[in-house]
């Protein structure tokens, strides 16, 4: 059995500034049934960011891409997020549960002590555009009763930052509006950040979080005025910590993720879809799964 450990965390602590302490550049690779996507966190280069596990974007027109989808699959012990941009995907469990992600959408899985799931396109051409970041559990929680959490497009508020930006709030507080997923242990703030060319904005985040920020569209320069990085599409920058991170559009403008978690420090056993503390919790997971008790 191949089991790896690994923990990440980001830079140290630059008063209340963040910083751009590491760049990342996402890698081509392929996941379900054979859909291609680009590895961004969860790779060799970034294995974890504690207490994040992966980031994958997924995003083709060419159907060959995506239509095998993500057959049935098990999880055990942490979270997984999806955020489609474009597209339509289809999920259902072994507890009978469906629904269907549209363009906007959102859907944020506990796993907990263990599910079986899917995601299947619901369409057979055009765009796929999405994003799927796997969030761990402190182990008092990883054991919990699955849930979802499916949030339509509508029910993600938007908040004008000034100067044409505009965030999508799926998770946490910004300028006083807080999005609509909850109870989460982590504490995460999850904005999906547009700006237009030449506009700048500041985006608060709990000082102590540890965060990345994903540029998907155009570039965007982050940190302080006077030292700003500027990170180009299908780049990730790991924060340092800080209460204030300043964005500003590259030429041509920007879109990118912010994302920030309440650190778990403690051990990361993980063997493909189970993520626990201890391999001999591994091992009761995969013995639990082929017994059917998912």
């Amino acid at each position: 059995m191949a089991i790896a450990q690994a923990t990440q965390a980001p830079g140290s602590e630059t008063g209340t500034r963040r910083v751009v302490s590491r760049r990342i550049r996402g890698r081509a690779t392929s996941d379900g049934a054979g859909v291609r996507l680009t590895r961004v966190i969860g790779g060799l280069d970034l294995p974890d960011l504690d207490p994040f596990l992966l980031l994958d974007e997924f995003r083709s027109d060419d159907p060959g891409d995506y239509l095998a989808g993500f057959p049935d699959h098990p999880h055990r012990g942490f979270e997984t997020v999806t955020y489609m941009l474009a597209g339509r995907m289809r999920h259902g469990d072994n507890q009978g549960n469906t629904g269907l992600l549209r363009a906007g959408s959102v859907q944020w899985m506990t796993a907990g002590r263990g599910i079986v799931h899917s995601e299947m396109p619901e369409q057979e051409d055009g765009l796929m555009w999405g994003f799927q970041l796997w969030v761990n559990l402190p182990r008092e929680h990883k054991m919990a009763t699955p849930r979802y959490q499916d949030i339509a497009p509508e029910r993600i508020p938007e908040v004008d930052l000034g100067s044409g930006v505009r965030a999508r709030v799926i998770a946490g507080r910004l300028r006083d509006i807080e999005g609509p997923v909850h109870g989460i242990a982590t504490e995460p703030h999850y904005f999906d950040v547009a700006l237009p060319a030449g506009a700048a904005a500041d985006v608060a985040l709990p000082r102590d979080h540890h965060a990345f920020a994903y540029v998907f569209e155009g570039s965007v320069r982050i940190g302080p005025a006077e030292s700003p990085v500027e990170i180009p599409r299908g780049e990730l920058g790991v924060l340092s910590s800080g209460e204030q991170l300043r964005l500003a559009a590259g030429p041509d403008g920007g879109r990118l993720l912010v994302v920030a978690g309440r650190p778990l420090a403690e051990p990361i056993v993980r063997y493909g879809p189970f993520v626990m503390n201890t391999r001999d919790q591994i091992r009761e997971a995969i013995e639990d799964y082929s017994q059917g008790r998912f």
